[in-house]
């Protein structure tokens, strides 16, 4: 199979061969793996109970996806991915902050799942050739783990599609004996060592699992719909089959993975250690499966993050191609693996970060979903790639390539989800307003979202005169690239 040589440029219709049945797979087949299946423990480390949790995973995870499953028709219309798309909102030149949102996001979902996938590959070795558990044996399994998501990353979306392809079926084949062999040790009473529920409280810390534990999951993926969906033609597809199909791919996907993780979570019986006790759980049959699980699902769901981050990057550095941007975000995030194996503890570092990139990321969603309900879905493709051509001008120019309106609303919701976010380390001090419960996610998107419409016109922004290159012109032939 031949490396994709498409980076966020406008993919031409020729291309865009694939359908809903491929957008429904990826999204099955990428998120079985312990990286999502991880945040399913979230709720039961918080004291919760199993109903509780099941209830706070399961409605998260819903809202999160009514809400995030609208962005993949965005990408549809443009052909290219939704933090280029977002420079009709925000400008060619402010989609930037679109493509840092989207490269923060893949960053700690790809070391997250290495993390999480080599630590259960490095116990299941150990116990069953008695490997130790030492500093060398983690370096060569995430060095492993890291290398081959980068090499799937950099062979491009139809490598990652077949994949998924396959996982979708093999992971879940393996989900469901897992189901048999943790079934013994199952219990829906609140794990050992939590002391109560982790805020004090029923409600805030409810509420704090169906932030972390499920609402995550589908806001994880606010800049990565569009990597899928603009290879498909909205000529043989209707918005609308997409919009459904995105919607039960995000709850299939997300809800079985994490379920499995609760499930598995009140089986462990560990409210402080998720993969060692999910390794010393494990019945002895199942540790080869548990093994398979850890490394070819971890492959492809930090393989799809680092796909999307490479594009990311190769928006903000148009000099760079795709295959050099992917090597250059993979090293990082391999080097994040390692620092968090070292430096941080699970629970914290997970909650921590998905509740500060949720309350960055959801204003930005937001804005870019007004804007394309403002056009209706009417892009000019050519004119949001003036940027990656090193070129000015065009209907998205606004001031120097800034819609410094758009990123002042995104700065001011993404200020108030910061003041008002509740951190194992930090509370926000909005909290004292909220009484203790974090509202963050719902702030941060309704201040954007207001500021927004307040300081732009209901119009689209006048046509600026063509682009003209700001260096040596760019072929023809390439300007569509």
């Amino acid at each position: 199979m031949p490396i994709e040589q498409r980076g966020a440029d406008t993919i031409p219709d020729e291309e865009r061969t694939s359908g809903p049945r491929d957008l429904f797979t990826i999204l099955l087949g990428s998120n079985l793996a312990l990286g999502v299946i991880v945040f399913g423990w979230l709720p039961p480390s918080f004291g919760l109970d199993w109903w509780e949790s099941v209830s706070a995973v399961t409605a998260g995870t819903v809202l999160g996806a009514t809400l995030t499953a609208p962005l993949s028709l965005v990408s549809l219309r443009t052909a290219t991915n939704l933090s280029t798309s977002s420079g009709a909102q925000f400008g060619v030149r402010g989609r930037l902050i679109g493509s840092i949102v989207g490269l923060l996001l893949g960053l700690g979902y790809a070391a997250l799942t290495v993390w999480i996938g080599g630590d259960v590959m490095a116990g299941v070795l150990h116990r069953l050739f008695g490997l130790p558990t030492s500093g060398p044996v983690y370096a060569v399994v995430y060095a492993v783990l890291a290398g081959a998501t980068a090499a799937a990353a950099v062979y491009g979306y139809r490598m990652l599609l077949r994949m998924s392809r396959l996982l979708s079926v093999g992971m879940t084949a393996l989900l469901l004996l897992g189901v048999a062999a943790y079934a013994p040790h199952f219990t829906t009473t609140a794990l050992p060592g939590t002391d109560g529920y982790l805020l004090g409280s029923f409600w805030p810390t409810w509420l704090l699992a169906f932030l972390a534990g499920g609402l995550s999951g589908p806001v994880a993926f606010i800049t990565l719909l569009g990597d899928y969906t603009r290879y498909i033609s909205p000529a043989r597809h209707s918005p609308r089959k997409i919009l459904r199909t995105t919607w039960a791919g995000l709850i299939v996907g997300l809800l079985v993975p994490q379920l499995f993780g609760t499930f598995t979570a009140f089986a462990a019986q560990d409210a402080l250690d998720y993969a060692g006790a999910l390794v010393a759980t494990s019945p002895t049959w199942y540790l080869v499966p548990l093994l398979l699980a850890a490394s070819a699902g971890s492959v492809g769901n930090s393989g799809l993050m680092l796909y999307s981050m490479g594009l990311d990057l190769d928006a903000i550095l148009p000099r760079a191609s795709r295959a050099r941007a992917t090597y250059a975000v993979a090293a990082v995030a391999t080097a994040c693996v390692f620092v968090g194996h070292y430096a941080w503890d699970a629970q914290g570092a997970m909650t921590s970060f998905v509740l500060l990139l949720t309350a960055i990321g959801t204003p930005w969603a937001v804005i870019t979903l007004i804007g394309f309900a403002r056009c209706r879905g009417r892009y000019d493709a050519d004119a949001l790639q003036v940027f990656n051509r090193r070129s000015h001008g065009g209907v998205y120019w606004y001031r120097a390539g800034w819609n410094l309106q758009a990123t002042a609303a995104w700065a001011l919701g993404a200020g108030i989800g910061l003041l008002a976010v509740s951190l194992p380390s930090y509370q926000g001090p909005l909290l004292a307003l909220t009484g203790g419960v974090d509202c963050s996610f719902l702030l941060s998107g309704v201040v954007g979202g207001l500021a927004y419409l307040a300081l732009t016109p209901r119009h689209r922004p006048d046509p600026a005169p063509e682009a003209e290159p700001d260096e040596d012109p760019v072929p023809t032939d390439l300007r569509r690239r």
